[in-house]
Order: C-alpha cells, then sequence, then structure tokens
C-alpha cells in the first residue's frame, strides 16, 4: 500500500526524497531534460525549509520515494484570502497510471480548505495531456477573468544569479 503524507524537511528520509524526486523530475523531458545541479541537490531541502509557505505532500512505497508535489502558499488579492500554488507534480515512472497524483492532490486539496485558500492553481505544458486529464478530474479549468479577453498565460524572465 503507497502511503500519501504531508511532508516534513526535518526527517532526512523526506529531504532526500525530495532531492532524489525534482532530480528524476527536472531530467524527464516534462521537466526540462536536466537532473538538478549540484548546488541544487547540495541545498535544496535546507533552503526550501526556509520557506514558512511551502507546502509538501509525498508518496511512499514502503521506504521508497513514489511521488511528490510541492507547493507554495501565496495571496489573492481579488478574494482576500491565501491561495495554493502547486508548484511541482512528480510521479515516478514505475508508479504512474494507479491515481497516484490524484490521491496527492486531494491531499493538498483538503489542507488548502482546512487553511482557508480560495483556490488552487497550478501551470501544465500544453503537451502533457495525462496531467491535464487528471487535473481536469479534479476540477482544474483554464484561468480566465473574462471569455473575451482569453485565457491566462503564463511567462517568465530569468534573472541574472
Amino acid at each position: 500500500m503507497i502511503e500519501v503524507i504531508e511532508g516534513n524537511l526535518a526527517l532526512p528520509s523526506h529531504a532526500n526524497a525530495l532531492v532524489q524526486l525534482l532530480d528524476e523530475y527536472a531530467s524527464d523531458s516534462m521537466g526540462g531534460g536536466e537532473g538538478l545541479t549540484a548546488f541544487a541537490k547540495d541545498n535544496l531541502a535546507t533552503e526550501l525549509k526556509k520557506h514558512t509557505n511551502a507546502y509538501l505532500v509525498f508518496a511512499f512505497d514502503g521506504a521508497i520515494p513514489a511521488g511528490l508535489v510541492t507547493c507554495f502558499e501565496a495571496f489573492s488579492t481579488f478574494a482576500c484570502r491565501p491561495l495554493l500554488n502547486i508548484h511541482d507534480v512528480i510521479v515516478l515512472p514505475k508508479y504512474r497510471g494507479i491515481g497516484l497524483s490524484k490521491r496527492m492532490l486531494m491531499k493538498v486539496e483538503d489542507h488548502a480548505i482546512k487553511v482557508g485558500c480560495c483556490k488552487l492553481t497550478l501551470e501544465v505544458l500544453e503537451g502533457n495531456e495525462i496531467a491535464q486529464k487528471a487535473y481536469r478530474s479534479l476540477g482544474f479549468a483554464n484561468y480566465e477573468l473574462d471569455p473575451a479577453n482569453g485565457r491566462a498565460m503564463f511567462w517568465q524572465k530569468k534573472l541574472p544569479r
């Protein structure tokens, strides 16, 4: 039985699982195709622990990490309430197709409701139809305020280090 639990980076098993799962995700084509840098591997758990707005959900098959959802609390000015942004959804290939992402996302939703969030947000690649299907089945949809103005677009600008 695969256990879905809230993450705690004070636990070495969770800190190690975070790095392992994110490295595998980053190495996948849906994660950019390049693993984490040595710097990220060495510092990720320590730096993430500093962010009190972070919320993690892990899936473990016994002691083996199988999945992870990382989230960050933000604030909706329109609703004047917190929101929870789902930043990463990771299920290792061996565990795909058994509803694990849905179980983890339902735990995230339960947490968001408990802390008074007005909504969950996430981004998904256009080509990731499997993830889109899973998200739709949980009630996610494209973001738009007024259909006449179109859907919201997610943009980025990389900054120098």
